[in-house]
């Protein structure tokens, strides 16, 4: 694949979103078959499970800011990408300082809504910091959370189980689409997307300095 070709979201994307489906249909059977917890947990919220694809970002953010840079996508300067991607990144927790403050549950169904919220505007922050890498990211982290939101429908409704179907401490009962929704759909669709956009921005500017340099 060339530089020029590369650039291209669909085409960057490819490969990487292959490979994070893959691992998703991994983790899902892992978990299924009761492999080990260590590599498959199925802990709300995945448990830190080493068989995983929040890990796959930092690599491909990396990768994607580098093949930016190296077909001409790199910004003039990276001072501010870095910084707007840092405030990305600082919104969140901000906020779940703020609703601390306020005396806001923090496992509450209102804290998820203010993520949400803040999440969305964090995307949009990361999409200014550098448009080009914000675009790919954004189209990874879709390709890779869709599957999700897909296998997490199934599990729910299946009632499978696995880290998919398992509720956060804190959410209360409720069944069907309405919990998958809730912890499904909105936190998918909001957070994930948020953190594959900040955290794989972060690595992408890092390797665009580095990819910089050697040209250099």
């Amino acid at each position: 694949m060339s530089d020029d070709a590369s650039a291209r979201p669909g085409q960057l994307i490819l490969l990487p979103a292959v490979i994070t489906l893959a691992v998703t249909l991994l983790r899902l059977v892992g978990e299924l078959q009761g492999w080990s917890p260590a590599l498959f947990s199925k802990e709300p919220g995945g448990g830190g499970s080493l068989v995983g694809i929040a890990w796959l970002v930092p690599v491909f953010g990396a990768w994607f800011g580098w093949k930016l840079a190296r077909s001409g996508e790199r910004p003039g300067s990276l001072g501010r990408p870095l910084g707007l991607t840092v405030l990305a990144l600082a919104l969140l927790p901000a906020s779940g300082f703020a609703a601390a403050r306020l005396g806001i549950d923090q496992r509450s169904l209102a804290t998820l809504g203010i993520f949400a919220v803040v999440s969305v505007a964090g995307l949009g922050v990361a999409l200014l910091a550098w448009p080009a890498l914000g675009r790919v990211l954004l189209a990874y982290g879709l390709a890779a959370r869709i599957p999700v939101v897909l296998v997490m429908l199934a599990a729910i409704l299946g009632n499978w189980g696995t880290h998919y179907d398992a509720p956060p401490p804190g959410v209360p009962e409720m069944s069907g689409l309405w919990k998958w929704a809730v912890i499904g759909l909105l936190p998918q669709m909001t957070i994930w997307l948020w953190f594959t956009s900040v955290i794989g921005g972060l690595f992408g500017v890092v390797a665009a300095a580095l990819a910089g340099r050697r040209a250099a």
